[in-house]
């Protein structure tokens, strides 16, 4: 067999490419598929084993579900802000800013911040409750709503049901038993850069946060520039970046991050990604602590393509599935974008 008349064929091969799931660049509350449907500044983002997303669409008051097709549909919540318990769009939230999933992809658990609570999404039926927490502002150990929070910014949950919290304004990292009982990890409430064990640990501002299979925490700390690490024993380590923000690749704390906000681990647990407030997408390396950057540069925009031509402007939410894609929330560009290895 004689080839035929092909010249100037350039293949790269294991190159990630950066596209656009749903959404545009003009905010909206629209449902629809990919561009025609709007967002308004949506953060946090979790991935089913079918592909499909569940999205907190945080100034629309909303939690909406993208299909693997890029099909977006309204789960819970309206564009009036509330607070109320109750199915679909007789739910309310305020300005809700992470999501979580349970193992059994039954239930979907919310950090509604505005509203100080961390509420749950019965997949089948769309009934919104309230798991913990309450709408006053509050710094408090507790069983169900008779504990406090301010400001909860991101869930995660571990292999036993056990759910932690991102508690921004608290400065502390809680959780949150199968049975209700909130606890607080690590942080006193004061802001600090400390490591340290338990409350005589601090943090500035914790946002993003991942749980990996033996039960370590990992956190964005925004306000910090800095991943930080806690055992289950409340043990808290800084993993990668210093105080001083910037955006350098490098081993641990020779690395830089700007307000680091939200993290996920890769299926086998060896990386940690991060959306950096740099407009970039950073991987760490768990066994050297390398950073390196992914996709985006530091120059917001919103570029699809070859991960190193990609651009994003404040990306927050993060997830992997189980094949490596990644997807993030793309704040700034009222977008959900997907990062293909």
């Amino acid at each position: 067999m004689v080839a035929g008349n092909v010249t100037n064929v350039s293949v790269t091969c294991g190159t990630p490419l950066v596209s656009t799931l749903a959404g545009s660049t003009t905010p909206g509350a629209a449902n629809g598929l990919g561009a025609a449907a709007s967002f308004y500044y949506p953060t946090g983002v979790a991935v089913d084993t079918n592909g499909n997303l569940y999205v907190a669409d945080t100034n629309n008051f909303e939690i909406r579900k993208i299909t693997a097709a890029g099909l977006v549909t309204t789960l819970a919540g309206t564009t009036t802000q509330g607070s109320a318990d109750g199915i679909g769009a007789a739910a309310g939230f305020s300005y809700p800013t992470d999501v979580a999933l349970s193992a059994n992809g039954t239930t979907l658990y919310v950090a509604d911040s505005y509203n100080n609570e961390i509420r749950t999404i019965d997949l089948a039926t769309g009934m919104v409750n309230t798991f913990a927490g309450s709408t006053t502002p509050g710094f408090k150990d507790g069983v169900g709503t008779a504990a406090g929070f301010h400001y909860p910014k991101g869930v995660k949950l571990d292999t036993a049901g056990n759910l932690y919290i991102a508690d921004f304004n608290n400065n502390a990292i809680r959780k949150i038993t199968p049975g209700g009982v909130v606890t607080t990890l690590a942080g006193s409430g004061a802001a600090g850069a400390t490591d340290g064990t338990g409350t005589a640990a601090t943090f500035n501002h914790p946002k993003g946060i991942a749980v990996d299979a033996q039960g370590n925490v990992y956190v964005g700390d925004v306000d910090n520039n800095e991943i930080r690490k806690v055992t289950p024993a409340g043990v808290v380590t800084t993993l990668a970046g210093s105080t001083t923000p910037g955006a350098a690749d490098g081993i641990g704390s020779a690395a830089s991050f700007k307000a680091p906000k939200g993290v996920a681990l890769n299926a086998d647990e060896t990386a940690l990604y991060v959306a950096d407030g740099n407009n970039e997408i950073r991987r760490i390396d768990l066994a050297t602590r390398m950073v390196t950057t992914v996709a985006g540069s530091t120059t917001p925009g919103t570029t699809n393509g070859p991960a190193a031509s990609a651009s994003f402007n404040n990306p927050v939410g993060i997830a992997l599935d189980a094949t490596g894609n990644i997807y993030v929330g793309d704040t700034d560009n009222h977008q959900y974008r997907k990062i293909t290895p």
